[in-house]
């Protein structure tokens, strides 16, 4: 299993927009639709990772809880499909329904939303204010497959209360670490 660290771009970064088909609801969705009053949470997400599988119960929880408290969250698979058909469309609209996320599933064919956006991994997850700033960014929590911690979504619950609060998260925000995106040659 490859271990790539995200990239920690400068916090204060505006969060690039973006146009992406929804592959649950056949839509074109923007940042615009989906983002929350108070906040938005971006997730670089896949459906094969072993890194994604091991948290998505904990990725829907926390969309679930903090969704209704004015926060919108956003996933979006950047993987080439046509080597890795396994995270195209079809199967992302299956995997999405399957796991109940209940946020958009956006597939980025081109990748070049993960590139503006400077995504490496699976998961790759991101948190912006009202104003579309970026707050977090970095990792759920400590758990990795096999490591024996358990998931909590400790480091990212604490980044939203934080953010709902209007406080600072002064916590050190650590790297996630997943699969690398599988770019197209």
């Amino acid at each position: 299993m490859a271990r790539t660290p995200s990239n920690m771009i400068p916090l204060g970064t505006s969060a690039p927009e973006f146009n992406l088909l929804d592959t649950v609801s056949d839509n074109y969705i923007n940042l615009h639709d989906a983002k929350g009053d108070k906040g938005t949470v971006i997730m670089f997400i896949c459906n094969h990772c072993p890194f994604v599988v091991h948290v998505n119960s904990e990725l829907v929880a926390i969309a679930n809880y903090y969704s209704e408290k004015g926060l919108g969250f956003i996933a979006i698979s950047s993987n080439d499909a046509e080597t890795y058909p396994q995270d195209g469309p079809e199967k992302m609209k299956i995997h999405a329904q399957e796991v109940r996320y209940p946020f958009p599933y956006l597939y980025d064919e081109t990748q070049d939303i993960a590139k503006v956006y400077d995504a490496a991994c699976t998961p790759d997850l991101y948190v912006f204010d009202a104003e579309l700033k970026l707050v977090y960014r970095g990792q759920l929590d400590d758990s990795r497959p096999e490591n024996g911690i358990p998931v909590t979504g400790k480091d990212v619950r604490h980044a939203l209360d934080c953010l709902l609060k209007d406080e600072e998260n002064t916590t050190i925000q650590k790297p996630s670490i997943g699969c690398n995106i599988k770019w197209n040659s």
